[in-house]
């Protein structure tokens, strides 16, 4: 298998021709890496600003995404339970505790939370797909709404990333205005 191409923003290009595996760590991979580059060079402030009317910030962004990572594949795709710190949330009283909770923490913490989630999110799927013949199709066990296969998982987190991208994007420009794709 060849090394992705980057582009000038380090973000790997999703492979035009690969099987599904490939095609949709690809887009998810590159989604990623946009994420980071948005939220790269900016300061603790920057991270907790609001610059539209709006609560959304990007350090929140950041800590949400951690626990999606966590949350679909160390919780959902392997049944563990939750890992620290979000095993202690009290989720019935703060729905959006990712969320509220990042105005607490610095950018470095924000920025390795997160980091640290998709390497262990990468390593969980690793695991996940050396144990199935099929790993796509391979039956997930959901803890509520049924169960669902782990093609589901990834293009859902394709789906989440894609979204919260583009939120990023207005949130970057209104902060120091930088904007790209």
């Amino acid at each position: 298998m060849t090394s992705p191409t980057v582009d000038e923003h380090d973000r790997p290009e999703p492979p035009q021709v690969a099987d599904e595996i490939a095609t949709l760590f690809g887009f998810l991979d590159h989604l990623r890496a946009t994420i980071r580059w948005k939220t790269n060079g900016l300061s603790t402030e920057q991270l907790h600003s609001t610059p539209l009317s709006t609560t959304m910030t990007l350090g929140g962004m950041l800590k949400h995404l951690a626990y999606v990572e966590d949350h679909w594949f160390c919780h959902v795709l392997t049944g563990r339970e939750r890992c620290s710190p979000w095993d202690s949330v009290e989720w019935q009283k703060d729905p959006d505790w990712d969320w509220n909770t990042a105005t607490e923490d610095d950018a470095a913490d924000l920025r390795a939370l997160w980091s640290t989630a998709v390497d262990t999110s990468r390593r969980q799927w690793d695991l996940f797909a050396a144990e199935h013949t099929s790993p796509l199709d391979a039956p997930v066990e959901r803890p509520v709404r049924g169960d669902m296969n782990a093609r589901w998982i990834i293009t859902h987190m394709v789906e989440e990333y894609a979204r919260h991208c583009g939120h990023a994007d207005l949130l970057r420009e209104a902060t120091d205005g930088m904007t790209g794709d």
